[in-house]
């Protein structure tokens, strides 16, 4: 055989590496082993202590090699993956929402038929769900307004790039508005890819759905579908707020007060609620008597299933003594406690609120609640907004993000702005000096911090009794981007970890069925040969895994399915050599000359086999999507050791058993085989 040396080095090189990648798998589910040891009390298994212990040794050494530690982090980047229907998981469809794209490109227009016609195409799409949104809203319009011209609403400054002008007509204008709804699903895709990669989540899968708006993702292993619902449908909406002191809105709440109890009281002169002389002189009265009365009363949406007790005087609350304090009832802060903020919510909705509180007023809700006495309350802050309602500083600025740790060894979110992002977080803080700056993601306050001092460089960080997953979950987010338009959920399905067991016992069981059943033929009819191409077939089973390992790819039941018709194709080589042997033997040629004979002449029509084969693997994963891609990825693979194993490998075993042997042992054939299809 020619280039023996350079074969014999080659394979020595491949088999090493699979060994090295394969090794990390074996770590791994040592790891885990040992998390689902640690996490089970009295034969049950707690999830949440699971992923604790994972957690603790994600950056922690789990084994050294040549001085070399590797952390569990470092394990499960390198291990061998398994598929969504193996390991179980996630599967999730996002849809990217047009109605917000049509809306920014309008630049928020507040025009009638505008937003009729949206709404409109809304209504017609439940019912057109393959018609293109735009498309719907096109014809709404026309229906609507069918003398007036879409150019006099986009025509603006933004849109100008875009070749929209006041004389553009309908059609160009719906042209640009599919140009960027299709370019805002591509950058979409590009930021929950880079989310989903940085998740720490072997293996995943994610893709667009050609002809669509949607994007499918897969999540092999994933245990906590609502972590990953926020991981994907968070628009990562990163704003710096300045905060309103208490005592700057404090006199807005007591107006308030007064406005409620003002229009409670002419509620009862009407006749609409019970009146007792009282009630307009006591809040908490009022609102507990109104509450037997008009339900649609602002008292009675305040006071329902309340007790009619007044809260405790507290600095924090100054809207103390009236009826807004039976909702604000967080101990020394302004919030509520979480079962009363959606009544909080539709109070600051109403007219009679929005007349008293100042435009550039809004409220937040902080992110996480606080435990306080058993009870869990969610603090709310006032922000001060601009007249233009745009933050001082905003997400885009943020150039890195990772989590890290405070002074008191809790997870929080380092971020690095960038040069204009820094000059401009120095101006907010040095003008907020002893004030509140709110750090705002999606509309919810994750930390408001006092401003000490001037902060320049532009590095800040986000704190909230975050765990270490959320923290890191909340650093990718930044670090990725912001979505161009929201996401929503359109379909979603979490595959259980019995089902992914059941299909991994029947692909195992199956795979070494046939396995076992080609070893025995090749042994029974090949005698010692067949032995040596059973060494060489496992030989092959383990390259195909350790490459697999080495280029990230996950095993999933379509990828059992080409290693398995590998296994077949590698006996098949084997086969056609051995019969090319036999053949010589019987023309007398000696032992050796046989051998180099038939492995020459069988070399080409295994090479075309093999070379056909993997045209039709190209053509599959080039063309094909999720699992056709992974069992033309895995066929691919197999074509290729399985090249190397059967024609060179067995060879090298064959020639090392016949070295300078004057006669060999190795046999081609068995007592049972050898008049066999003789003739």
């Amino acid at each position: 055989m020619r280039n023996k040396g350079l074969i014999i080095a080659l394979t020595a090189v491949v088999t090493a590496l699979c060994a090295y990648f394969l090794f990390f798998t074996y770590v791994s589910r040592g790891v885990q082993q040992d998390a689902v040891a640690y996490a089970t009390q009295g034969g049950k298994l707690d999830e949440r202590q699971r992923q604790h212990y994972l957690d603790s040794v994600w950056r922690a050494p789990v084994f050294s090699f040549l001085g070399a530690d590797y952390t569990y982090r470092d394990v499960r980047a390198s291990e061998l993956g398994l598929g969504l229907d193996l390991k179980g998981g996630m599967h999730v469809t996002l849809e990217v929402s047009p109605v917000e794209i049509v809306r920014a490109m309008s630049g928020n227009s507040k025009d009638a038929n505008f937003n009729k016609a949206l709404a409109q195409a809304q209504e017609l799409q439940k019912t057109n769900p393959s018609t293109p949104f735009t498309a719907l809203f096109a014809q709404a319009y026309r229906t609507i307004a069918p003398n007036d011209r879409l150019a006099r609403i986009f025509a603006n400054t933004t849109n100008k790039s875009r070749g929209i002008d006041i004389n553009s007509p309908n059609e160009k204008v719906i042209a640009a508005i599919d140009k960027e709804e299709e370019e805002a699903i591509d950058r979409s895709f590009n930021i929950l890819r880079t989310r989903v990669d940085k998740f720490g989540v072997n293996q995943p899968n994610i893709q667009r759905v050609k002809g669509t708006g949607r994007i499918q993702i897969e999540l092999p292993g994933v245990d906590n579908p609502d972590r990953v619902r926020k991981l994907l449908q968070g628009q990562a909406k990163l704003e710096f707020w300045e905060v309103w002191r208490t005592d700057e809105f404090g006199p807005y709440f007591n107006q308030l007060s007064e406005v409620l109890t003002a229009k409670e009281a002419a509620e009862k002169l009407n006749g609409t609620a019970a009146a007792t002389p009282a009630a307009t002189t006591d809040t908490t009265a009022t609102a507990a008597t109104a509450a037997a009365g008009d339900s649609s009363s602002l008292a009675s949406q305040l006071a329902k299933n309340k007790p009619a007790t007044t809260a405790k005087a507290d600095s924090a609350n100054p809207q103390q003594g009236n009826a807004l304090a039976k909702l604000f009832t967080m101990p020394g802060a302004l919030g509520s406690n979480v079962r009363d903020t959606a009544r909080v919510n539709a109070l600051m909705k109403s007219p009679e609120v929005r007349n008293v509180l100042p435009a550039n007023l809004t409220f937040l809700w902080g992110v996480k609640p606080d435990v306080i006495e058993g009870q869990e309350y969610l603090q709310f802050y006032a922000i001060r907004k601009s007249r233009e309602a745009t933050a001082p500083l905003g997400g885009e600025v943020v150039s890195d993000a990772r989590q890290d740790y405070d002074q008191g060894g809790r997870p929080e979110v380092s971020m690095q702005m960038n040069p204009s992002g820094a000059k401009k977080w120095q101006r907010l803080t040095a003008a907020n000096i002893g004030r509140q700056v709110a750090i705002v993601l999606d509309d919810y306050v994750y930390s408001a911090p006092v401003v000490q001092a001037e902060i320049a460089g532009g590095n800040s960080s986000i704190s909230g009794n975050f765990s270490i997953e959320e923290a890191q979950d909340l650093a990718n987010v930044l670090k990725a981007g912001k979505l161009p338009a929201p996401t929503r959920i359109v379909e979603e399905a979490v595959v259980g970890p019995s089902l992914g067991q059941e299909a991994i016992n029947q692909g195992l069981y199956s795979s070494l069925a046939g396995l076992v059943l080609i070893m025995i033929f090749m042994a029974v009819y090949y005698g010692k040969a067949g032995l040596v191409a059973d060494a060489a077939l496992l030989f092959n089973g383990f390259l195909i895994l350790g490459v697999l390992a080495q280029f990230g790819t996950a095993l999933t039941l379509p990828g059992i399915a080409g290693l398995v018709l590998t296994f077949g194709m590698a006996v098949d080589a084997n086969v056609l050599i051995f019969e090319r042997i036999r053949e010589e033997l019987d023309h007398g040629l000696t032992v050796k000359d046989a051998i180099n004979k038939g492995y020459a002449r069988a070399f080409s029509a295994i090479f075309d086999s093999n070379v056909t084969t993997m045209l039709i693997a190209v053509i599959l994963g080039f063309f094909g999507t999720g699992p056709v891609q992974n069992f033309a990825i895995t066929l691919g693979i197999g074509v290729l050791t399985s090249f190397l194993s059967a024609v060179f490998v067995s060879r090298l075993i064959i020639e090392w058993l016949t070295k300078d042997k004057e006669t060999s042992s190795i046999t081609f054939s068995t007592p049972i085989s050898r008049h066999l299809f003789k003739g």
